[in-house]
């Protein structure tokens, strides 16, 4: 890269700023030429799928290019009621698309409250700009916990540190000084500085990376997974089937072929579990709005459904437990030290860094800057190295070099003021060191050899729901542990005032060996000292041991432990980094919110377990009776618009309220295997007790209009079972699920006793005898459900 002089123009092909100019960035005529030109960070940040995607999405599906191809054919050779199950399906997809793009603008609008602004600077100030209006040539300034945004070079570093393992696999921090190159994707873990912007938008190395990350996603759900599967085997089983009822009815009865046509439609399409999949994404889109409505963005649908699963949850204390601000209670000088000049040490360490912690800016309140000390050189604040340091030049012309951190890392084990700090770590307080460094900041063992000079004593501010969510947890077995790169007795203190009792552990002592570790995990409940690389080895560990792991945290040490957890949460003030890789981000800084989404997450599980029950009986029952339809020879007994009215009131309405229902229950694993073991029972019964009614009554009635009367009490008892089936779902009982059962039953009824719907729906109950038996071979059938489903249930338990 060529630098000229302070006056020459920017190269309009590779437009690098002169030196004189960087410390002041671009002027705004610049920036108005450089956005003319098209030099743009223009990737758009996508929260969720376009208008057109959430169509496609929810229209051109396998099941649906069915249901269509069927629904036509119906169109041209059967009634209009014949025709019903094709509106159906309209209005079923209609519903997904208007609830998901419900969920877009949700998303889309909490995606803009929580977007990071960076910091630009232009005409020689500060501001910050939207990520999308940072042009080619911007100087931005950066410090910890800040994602680097576009590609750049580095012009300013004081003790810059970047963490580049989004990008390249590796956890150490990379150091950087002027002309290094900076990456988009990677974020400051300690220090700061400022960069020039040389890509931008489509260019810059990580705005695929960016882009994909923040768009709407379906990572792995075992509901969709699941659902996925049982919608394969289902088609497998469908093609034989239709095939076989295709010929059965065209060729063997050779009756009239509208009528067969309709007959045979009427079988294959309550095969399809058409509602199963927009169902799912109907409660999932709804579980996204209700959970924005509490400030709660959810960057990753089924991000709701994994915390609901999860059995450990991994807090950490700062931003979690404790808020971010802290206040100095008490100052102890050590070794005689005077506390006046103490006091002006740390003034000046708080002026010394232009990004302070919490804990320095507590300093900071507490003890104003003597503006007769001078920073020379400063050392920031490294999770890693657990203090910080600055060099001055004080007023009276003495130069002197002074750390600030963790005692128990800058002090020797066998120093007494050691013993002081872990009495004030047992109540609670938290303490920093001032030691005065022997050598120069630049030595990597400054450390060594440094003089205690005083003990600040902190304390943090409780969070005020911190201690009811934490008990929630407990209440739901799910564990809870605390990692803090604080002192551990400190740590536990602080858990102990909110009710969370356990084994305290120092990281520290911790064995390296994964099993090893697992062990020890799951034995302690409070663990300090902890490493940020160590985070990530500790979620690994648990996740061993068959754990689902949370991880919770606001600051850049916790990323990459939130990136390998099963689900990252992060506070909506946290650091952008952490937003990033978060699944789950808590925009109102409210720990208390996560059990709304864990109450959320289980609700969808349970009802769409629920559900799915109702759909694949269904299409149980449908194959089988197929099947025996082929196998006997005889006419299919249903028509299109009797599978269609059974399916919207035992099924489809009953669905949609159950799966938007309060539900409190556990989340258990083997979606499929939990479904199929009460629908294959369960379907076989229904279609077995249908068929034994409709070949009784082939015997019973005879004559002209008989296959009416066949289908009527066929389909009374198809209809009777179902509703058993439903109800049997329904529990426990509510008087909203009692009168959606009664509602359903009373809608038939009403379809039974008024002329024209009977006419419509070509249902007409002849004589009394049959219809008697339909009711008696539903009663058995309902018993055998009841005893084979509680079978199944104590299997189940056991």
């Amino acid at each position: 890269m060529t630098h000229t002089d302070a006056g020459a123009e920017l190269d309009p092909v590779h437009p690098v700023p002169v030196p004189a100019r960087r410390a002041h960035g671009l002027s705004t005529a610049e920036v108005a030429e450089r956005v003319a030109r098209g030099e743009v960070n223009d990737v758009p940040v996508r929260s969720s799928r376009s208008l057109g995607e959430i169509v496609r999405a929810n229209v051109l599906t396998r099941f649906n290019a069915i249901i269509g191809v069927l629904w036509l054919i119906m169109l041209f050779v059967a009634p209009l009621q014949d025709s019903l199950f094709g509106y159906v399906i309209l209005a079923n997809t209609g519903i997904g698309v208007f609830q998901e793009w419900r969920a877009k603008k949700t998303l889309d609008s909490l995606a803009v409250i929580g977007e990071a602004k960076p910091t630009v600077r232009r005409d020689g100030a500060a501001a910050e700009v939207s990520t999308s209006e940072i042009v080619l040539g911007d100087l931005i300034e950066i410090g910890p916990g800040d994602k680097v945004v576009v590609d750049g070079e580095c012009v300013e570093a004081d003790g810059l540190e970047i963490d580049e393992s989004l990008l390249t696999g590796e956890a150490d921090p990379v150091v950087k000084r002027p002309g290094d190159l900076v990456m988009s994707g990677s974020f400051v873990v300690a220090g700061g500085g400022a960069f020039e912007a040389t890509k931008v938008g489509r260019e810059a190395y990580a705005a695929q990376l960016a882009e994909e990350a923040s768009r709407f996603t379906l990572v792995h759900s075992e509901l969709r997974t699941g659902i996925s599967t049982i919608l394969k085997y289902v088609t497998w089983m469908m093609i034989p089937t239709a095939i076989g009822l295709v010929i059965s009815q065209l060729v063997v009865k050779q009756h009239g072929f509208k009528d067969s046509i309709a007959r045979t439609v009427g079988g294959i399409v309550p095969m399809v579990p058409e509602g199963l999949v927009l169902l799912t994404s109907v409660a999932f889109a709804i579980g996204v709005i209700r959970l924005g409505r509490k400030q709660c963005l959810v960057q990753e649908l089924p991000a709701i459904e994994g915390l609901a699963r999860v059995d450990t949850v991994c807090l950490d204390k700062t931003g979690t437990l404790t808020e971010g601000g802290m206040d100095v209670t008490e100052l102890r000088p050590l070794g005689g030290a005077d506390e006046t000049y103490v006091r002006k040490v740390l003034g000046a360490l708080g002026e010394s860094d232009p990004r302070p912690n919490a804990s320095l800016q507590a300093i900071i309140t507490a003890y104003p800057d003597s503006e007769e000390w001078r920073c020379v050189e400063s050392l920031p604040f490294s999770s890693a190295r657990k203090y910080s340091g600055a060099s001055f030049s004080e007023g009276n012309g003495e130069s002197s070099t002074w750390l600030l951190g963790a005692p128990d890392v800058l002090l020797n084990a066998d120093d007494p003021a050691l013993a002081e700090t872990g009495r004030l770590n047992e109540q609670g307080l938290r303490v920093l060191l001032l030691a005065r460094a022997a050598g120069e900041l630049d030595d990597p063992e400054v450390a060594r050899g440094a003089r205690p000079t005083a003990l600040v004593v902190l304390e943090q501010r409780l969070r005020p729901d911190a201690a009811e969510t934490l008990r929630y947890f407990a209440e739901q077995d799910v564990h809870a542990k605390v990692i803090s790169g604080d002192n551990a007795v400190s740590v536990g203190a602080v858990a102990g005032k909110l009710g969370l009792t356990g084994q305290v552990v120092d990281a520290r002592q911790l064995p390296s060996d994964q099993a090893e570790m697992a062990k020890s995990l799951d034995e302690g409940t409070v663990f300090g000292r902890v490493t940020p690389q160590q985070k990530r080895d500790m979620v690994g560990a648990l996740q061993s041991r068959g754990h689902t792991v949370a991880m919770t945290g606001d600051g850049v040490n916790d990323v990459l432990a939130l990136k390998d957890a099963d689900i990252g949460v992060s506070m909506g003030s946290g650091s952008e980094a952490t937003r990033a890789v978060a699944q789950i981000v808590l925009l109102n800084n409210s720990f208390a919110t996560l059990p709304s989404v864990v109450a959320e997450g289980r609700r969808v599980i349970g009802n769409i377990t629920r559900v799915a029950t109702l759909f694949l009986v269904k299409t149980v029952y449908s194959v089988l009776l197929a099947v025996l339809v082929v196998c006997w020879r005889v006419e299919y007994p249903f028509l299109p618009r009797h599978l269609t009215l059974l399916s919207t009131l035992t099924i489809g309405v009953p669905a949609f309220f159950l799966a938007l229902a309060p539900n409190t229950e556990r989340a258990q694993p083997h979606f499929v295997r939990r479904v199929m073991r009460y629908s294959i029972p369960g379907g076989v019964i229904a279609g077995a007790a249908t068929f034994v009614t409709y070949l009784i009554a082939r015997h019973y009635y005879t004559g002209k209009g008989s296959l009416g009367a066949e289908t009527s009490a066929a389909t009374l008892t198809l209809f009777l079972i179902s509703m058993w089936v439903l109800a049997i779902i329904a529990r426990p009982y509510t008087w909203w699920r009692v009168t959606l059962v009664a509602a359903m039953g009373a809608a038939f009824v009403l379809v039974l006793i008024v002329p024209w719907l009977q006419h419509f729906f070509a249902l007409k109950l002849v004589g009394v005898t049959m219809p008697w038996v339909a009711v008696g071979i539903a009663g058995v059938a309902g018993v055998l459900l009841e005893v084979v489903w509680r079978v199944v249930d104590r299997r189940g338990a056991a």
